[in-house]
């Protein structure tokens, strides 16, 4: 119930004989008086309950703010901002009945909160429509705890929720936005900002109640050069646009900053806005396909080079590379291309083109040993110096995985590549002293500092006498 509402709900309790519509005439009578720009609706009702001898309650005054949260508190109202917000849900009650929960987060000029819109709230037009940075009044809500003890916001029938267009102390949304090299573990409803490194991917899962869900992985790296992992659940790729280049700005309003199995980690929720630079539409390539592998699954892993000499991971779902060969050059109009990442599906289109010499063969594009540089995606030409007896490593999660390694070098330098799970028998097979051509290596930071060199899905081992592809 907006505060208009409560006022002439107060007065009509008061004065019975008088009648919404004498309240409403009364209203534009007053502000005619007085003239445009003095008088709210509000304010105007405080004077016709004065006429009638009646002295109405003191108007709503935006009195906490949201680090004076606690839970239990009754009818609080203030002010904010919009940091973040989640489409409405359905969900069911014990007895079957159905209701719609939405979430939001929002903060002001100190602090931040959490808000949930329960039913008919939820749903609300002006709701829908509210966009980050927007000014609004929330007005007679409760405050309870949340899962982990942080006061919320509920906004139930009790309690309204509007769009204020007053001028505001609280800082707008940009203000807000902090580079991610400066989250601290334990920061909670924030916004922050970084560069994309590597590949943008949704990933599937089964949560605890054994509901299927989704989040959208990626790697932002900050103003400092430090890389964090981002994980942000309940998202995928519809959310984010199909053409995305490598180191595109990306902004993220809603999120908090935990420890993960790899050091400090970003985590968003289904109410988290994210803003990434890119098009709505992949654009045409033309590449070079260096190697083809199949999964178990049937999808084809296919290595790849452009005209600038840039790798490209390409993954078709639907068979429409199934005329191309290795060595031969394609054009392709992909339905998705994040960084070196590319989505090939029945949307797409591939044909293969004359070789007019404008994309370098594998020869061209192999990187020596000393070049290799943390998160490069490379291909390399090298003699295998020594092996590890392969062992399984135990993860945290509990899970026993393969792992074999070998000390690779060239006239350059000295490198580990490792193979993990099916990988592993592929570096099983390979000989002391044996000359290999390896594609589709990620470099990783190891031990000690060094560099490593890990097999991929699109990987292929080649030996000068007996090519052994990743299938």
């Amino acid at each position: 119930m907006s505060e208009l509402e409560s006022l002439v709900n107060e007065l009509l309790e008061m004065k019975p004989e008088l009648t919404r519509e004498d309240i409403d005439e009364q209203i534009r009578i007053k502000k005619d008086k007085i003239g445009a720009g003095y008088l709210t609706d509000q304010g105007a009702v405080f004077l016709i309950a004065a006429d009638h001898g009646v002295t109405l309650g003191d108007p709503l005054k935006i009195e906490m703010g949201l680090k004076n949260l606690y839970a239990g508190a009754k009818e609080i109202s203030l002010e904010t901002r919009v940091l973040s917000l989640s489409p409405a849900k359905q969900f069911s009650r014990k007895d079957g009945s159905p209701f719609f929960l939405r979430t939001m987060t929002v903060y002001d000029a100190d602090s931040a909160a959490s808000v949930k819109l329960w039913d008919e709230k939820a749903n609300l037009d002006s709701v829908k429509n509210l966009k980050p940075g927007d000014l609004i009044k929330i007005i007679k809500a409760y405050v309870k705890s949340d899962f982990d003890g942080s006061p919320t916001i509920n906004i139930g029938s009790g309690s309204d929720i509007e769009i204020a267009d007053t001028e505001s102390k609280i800082p707008p949304i940009d203000s807000m936005i902090k580079d991610i090299s400066e989250v601290k573990e334990g920061d909670k409803n924030i916004a922050v900002s970084g560069i994309t490194e590597g590949a943008i991917s949704t990933m599937s899962f089964t949560n605890s109640r054994g509901n299927p869900g989704t989040a959208l992985r990626m790697r932002l790296k900050g103003s400092n050069g430090n890389i964090t992992r981002v994980v942000l659940w309940g998202k995928d790729d519809s959310e984010i646009p199909n053409a995305i280049s490598k180191s595109a700005e990306v902004k993220l309003l809603g999120v908090r900053a935990k420890q993960g199995n790899q050091g400090l980690e970003v985590h968003g929720s289904d109410s988290t806005l994210i803003d990434i630079q890119g098009d709505a539409e992949a654009g045409p390539l033309t590449v070079r396909i260096l190697t083809i592998a199949t999964t178990e699954a049937g999808k084809r892993m296919i290595l790849a080079v452009n005209k600038s000499g840039e790798l490209y991971n390409m993954v078709d779902s639907a068979n429409m590379t199934i005329s191309c060969e290795e060595g031969k050059m394609a054009e392709c109009m992909p339905s998705k291309i994040y960084g070196n990442s590319v989505t090939l599906d029945e949307k797409s289109l591939v044909r293969i083109v004359d070789d007019d010499g404008s994309v370098p063969p594998l020869s061209q594009v192999t990187t020596k040993v000393d070049n290799i540089k943390a998160d490069m995606h490379c291909c390399i030409d090298a003699i295998v110096l020594k092996k590890s007896d392969k062992r399984d490593i135990q993860t945290k999660s509990g899970e026993s995985v393969a792992l074999s390694e070998m000390l690779v070098g060239d006239d350059t330098g000295q490198i580990w590549v490792k193979g993990w799970r099916n990988h592993a028998m592929f570096i099983d097979e390979c000989n002391l002293g044996e000359m290999l051509a390896i594609t589709g290596l990620n470099a990783r930071p190891g031990m000690e500092g060094r560099i490593e060199l890990v097999l991929t899905a699109f990987s292929k081992i080649t030996k000068k006498s007996n090519p052994k592809t990743l299938e």
